[in-house]
């Protein structure tokens, strides 16, 4: 397979089909293309994984675009974040109560409870169940918030795109 280069590795290069040396022929072919007045292709040109958006070379508006769009992600991430955060301590301070009531009377009243809940293994209770409410809750609440929230922008950003067109 030509990959743009005019000279391939030569057996003696390869060993059980993998490239022994491969700096060296690199640069090997980079001295013969620069001596010919050539440049060699860019990493993206030659590799067999897809370059992402960010590694193609961007005209100064695409640039823009893409910087307007990552600063609207971060604000949104932002945003959803806080919001699931209070959330989630809400949910936390919620069950922390709902289970402290309980826990507390059966540790009291119950005869098995009695004997082997001691107040770690009370406190142990609570904050787990409280633990849980919080991440449980935050984390529906930021992926619930982050999903309204880029379809919220993608019907913008169509609409704008609808706009400029018409006008």
């Amino acid at each position: 397979m030509d990959i743009g280069f005019p000279n391939q590795p030569t057996n003696q290069q390869i060993v059980m089909g993998v490239l022994v040396f491969p700096r060296e022929w690199w640069s090997q072919k980079r001295k013969e293309l620069e001596s010919r007045g050539q440049r060699p292709p860019p990493a993206a040109a030659t590799s067999f994984m897809i370059p992402a958006i960010i590694e193609q070379p961007l005209y100064p508006k695409q640039k823009q675009v893409l910087d307007n769009i990552a600063e609207e992600k971060m604000k949104r991430a932002t945003k959803c974040t806080d919001a699931g955060i209070k959330a989630g301590v809400r949910a936390a301070i919620i069950v922390a109560i709902a289970t402290t009531i309980p826990t507390v009377i059966i540790a009291h009243q119950v005869p098995w409870a009695k004997a082997n809940l001691n107040y770690a293994g009370q406190a142990f209770i609570i904050s787990s169940s409280s633990a849980a409410a919080y991440f449980i809750v935050a984390e529906q609440t930021i992926l619930e918030c982050i999903h309204k929230a880029s379809y919220a922008a993608t019907i913008e950003r169509e609409h704008a795109a609808a706009r400029s067109e018409a006008a």
